[in-house]
């Protein structure tokens, strides 16, 4: 009589692929949490501030009201903690275009597209809409103000030293970049009465000019290339 095979090695691999498999309950908690981030940025994204309705989170994100509630019980604890994940989001893909920057055609070009890509974005004019709104409760608006601080100046710190590696003076560099992003910013701030996107390419490339000339009159070797 034929002995049947012994399935015990086998079981025993399935038991280890599933626990090694299992994650954690703070890996868990923190995939609930970024799914609940995430599905409150598209709304606000594609709705605005005015029209961001906590009680449609869940359903975006395929979660209980009830798990919404638990990480995130008001409308502000959630609309501050998006905006942070969204700038942090934005703050990685900054520093690693800037990081991967080598030599490029135009840097300055590089800064004003990679601060018109956040500027311009929806959340930045939510965050300013949050920041202004007269019904705003103070220690919300000291609280985006804050996250705003703290995702741009590590992203400023990462252009700065990229136009320094391309040959201009540190010192230089760093005003180099607090005036371009200063100007994206005012411009993106210009959008709320008046967009015209043509018109701010021409003022965007006029810029680009005027700082080659600059560098090119004072510093002939340190080219923002």
């Amino acid at each position: 009589m034929a002995s049947r095979p012994d399935h015990a090695p086998l079981k025993s691999a399935r038991r280890t692929l599933v626990t090694a498999r299992r994650r954690t309950q703070a890996e868990r908690t923190e995939a609930t949490r970024t799914r609940i981030l995430k599905a409150a940025s598209e709304l606000i994204r594609r709705r605005g501030y005015a029209r961001f309705r906590t009680a449609d989170v869940a359903a975006e994100a395929g979660l209980s009201r009830g798990a919404q509630l638990h990480h995130f019980p008001t409308k502000d604890s959630l609309v501050v903690a998006t905006l942070e994940y969204v700038f942090e989001q934005a703050q990685v893909q900054s520093r690693r275009r800037a990081a991967a920057v080598n030599r490029p055609r135009d840097l300055i070009e590089a800064v004003i597209e990679d601060a018109r890509e956040f500027f311009f974005s929806e959340h930045f004019m939510v965050a300013i809409d949050i920041v202004l709104s007269t019904s705003t409760d103070q220690a919300v608006r000291k609280q985006i103000l804050d996250i705003s601080r703290k995702a741009r100046r590590p992203v400023e710190t990462a252009w700065t030293e990229a136009l320094a590696a391309s040959g201009v003076p540190p010192s230089l560099s760093a005003d180099i970049v607090a005036l371009t992003l200063s100007l994206v910013r005012g411009m993106a701030l210009r959008t709320l009465w008046d967009n015209d996107p043509k018109w701010f390419d021409e003022l965007f490339a006029v810029w680009r000019r005027m700082i080659k000339i600059f560098l090119e009159s004072q510093h002939p070797k340190a080219r923002a290339r």
